[in-house]
């Protein structure tokens, strides 16, 4: 795992394996969306299509790798005492066309984000009013003041297969993309118990 601070708090870049990304796709494959796995009236996006995953399917498939991950991103950023690592939520956010998430922050204490699908060409400049938008389908980081030296954007382009780590007050966003196909991720909160 890779960690920086762009500024302030640390993120944490790391890669799933084909055991996450293949059984959250197999999972959201085969989901129709209920009242009792649809998670897009708890969340702040204007997305239609969120997926609340089950705890067993969390606990039985994904947990192990994701709080190692947690565990490493810790560790890096100098964080000691870890007595626990809980995931307290998972979602699968099924982004297409148009759709967005706006600026928002998470529960917990540290959160995350995977990517499972990313469209063909989804990252390409587009032109409106002659000038480019460098932003389809990619992810902001938002912290602080913009002042001399100090940036308070942090601008990623999501790639297959990729983890990001975060604290949960770390403001992001998710723009629109303006092409076919579908940008598939999953979020998650991580509760940190420590030891006394």
């Amino acid at each position: 795992m890779k960690t920086f601070r762009a500024f302030g708090p640390t993120i944490g870049k790391s890669k799933l394996s084909k055991k996450i990304i293949n059984t959250l796709n197999a999972y959201v494959d085969k989901s129709n969306i209920s009242k009792k796995n649809d998670y897009s009236s708890k969340l702040a996006s204007q997305i239609k299509n969120e997926i609340k995953i089950p705890k067993s399917i969390i606990d039985k498939n994904l947990s192990k790798e994701l709080i190692k991950n947690i565990k490493i991103y810790l560790e890096k950023s100098e964080i000691k005492k870890i007595k626990d690592i809980k995931i307290i939520n998972l979602w699968v956010v099924k982004q297409f066309k148009n759709e967005y998430n706006p600026i928002h922050y998470h529960d917990g204490q540290i959160s995350g984000v995977g990517y499972l699908k990313i469209p063909k060409n989804m990252s390409e400049n587009r032109l409106i009013k002659n000038k480019k938008f460098k932003t389809n389908g990619t992810i902001d980081f938002i912290n602080g003041q913009n002042n001399f030296l100090s940036k308070s954007i942090y601008n990623l382009n999501p790639k297959l297969g990729e983890l990001l780590i975060f604290p949960n007050y770390l403001m992001h966003t998710a723009y629109p993309f303006n092409v076919d196909g579908e940008r598939r991720s999953f979020s998650f909160n991580a509760k940190i118990f420590f030891k006394k």
